[in-house]
């Protein structure tokens, strides 16, 4: 069959050229254009760097000694906030040197090295922290001023106690309780000061509101000088509510006010005792004032009209713990 021009078995080849030639439909078009700056190393998910740094949190959120209620019985809660991010070689240091919880010390890559650096790394690495050196973009990202140093420490979120714990912890110690409520209170400083004064003067716990009011920040951890690792720390939604509940259960509901009706000098604190304390400005409020037992003033010979917060708690928690011995 000369004459025919199909042959069986023959392939017949297509005119077009193998791969696509009409168009890439814009997708090198699109492979061409920026896709953002990169994300932190922490942030990638299967970085080994963010790996190192959920280990890390974890551990510590689950395994940290005495934050909040931690080993003295009831559930402890995690603030609202998420983790902080404290900046600064001398602001970092403070925080390793007083034992704050962190779960990571980031180091920008190509930071001059210090003493204020040296000791931060090896306290770091004495506690457990994990290390991790990172592009000093990333610790840009973290400040609004870039005013980092080179160096930021990550804080976790604090776990705080209930209310109810408080009494509970004291009651199971057979001691009558001392507690402070903190209210209108919303300087980080005046706060772990007066942690720190409950702690020095055999205080069971401190209360805070869940809203307008200082919460356990880094700030408020290093002012404690530790303390908050080793005392309750609770967060009531309603402050008002939660010293009505305590009232009803036998606590007497003092506030500090420098026109009390009650002295110092005239005040048996060997009781059940919730010392509430608002700020220098604003006082007390009106429905927490209402619903204490008694108005308590601290007699003074000079002619100061108050007394910071902290400073007022303090000498009342030292005349009731001289009381009590």
């Amino acid at each position: 069959m000369a004459g025919n021009s199909s042959r069986r078995g023959a392939i017949r080849k297509s005119g077009t050229k193998k791969g696509q030639v009409v168009g890439s439909g814009g997708q090198r078009r699109r492979g061409l254009e920026g896709r953002g700056a990169t994300p932190p190393a922490v942030e990638r998910t299967k970085h080994p760097a963010a790996k190192r740094a959920r280990a890390a949190a974890k551990a510590a959120n689950t395994g940290r000694p005495g934050g909040g209620s931690g080993g003295r019985g009831g559930s402890p809660r995690k603030g609202g906030d998420g983790p902080e991010n404290v900046l600064g070689r001398n602001p970092v240091l403070e925080c390793l040197r007083a034992g704050v919880p962190a779960t990571a010390l980031y180091v920008a890559v190509g930071t001059e090295n210090d003493d204020r650096l040296s000791e931060s790394v090896q306290l770091a690495a004495e506690a457990g922290i994990s290390i991790l050196e990172v592009p000093r973009t990333d610790l840009d990202r973290m400040s609004a001023n870039g005013l980092h140093q080179g160096v930021a420490l990550q804080v976790p979120p604090f776990r705080y106690a209930h209310p109810d714990d408080l009494i509970a912890n004291a009651r199971t110690q057979q001691e009558a309780p001392l507690l402070v409520a903190l209210d209108n209170i919303t300087d980080p400083r005046n706060l772990g000061a007066v942690v720190r004064s409950v702690a020095a003067f055999g205080g069971h716990g401190v209360v805070i509101p869940q809203r307008r009011s200082a919460s356990v920040t880094a700030v408020a951890w290093r002012t404690s000088a530790g303390a908050a690792a080793r005392l309750p720390i609770a967060q009531a939604t309603n402050l008002t509510r939660t010293l009505k509940d305590w009232a009803a259960k036998g606590v007497q509901v003092v506030g500090l006010d420098a026109g009390g009706d009650t002295t110092l000098d005239e005040y048996d604190g060997t009781g059940p005792v919730v010392v509430v304390v608002g700020s220098e400005g604003k006082g007390l409020s009106r429905l927490v004032r209402e619903t204490c037992d008694t108005i308590l003033s601290i007699p003074m010979a000079g002619p100061v009209e108050s007394l910071n917060a902290s400073v007022a708690a303090g000498v009342v928690l030292a005349d009731i713990a001289r009381q009590r011995r």
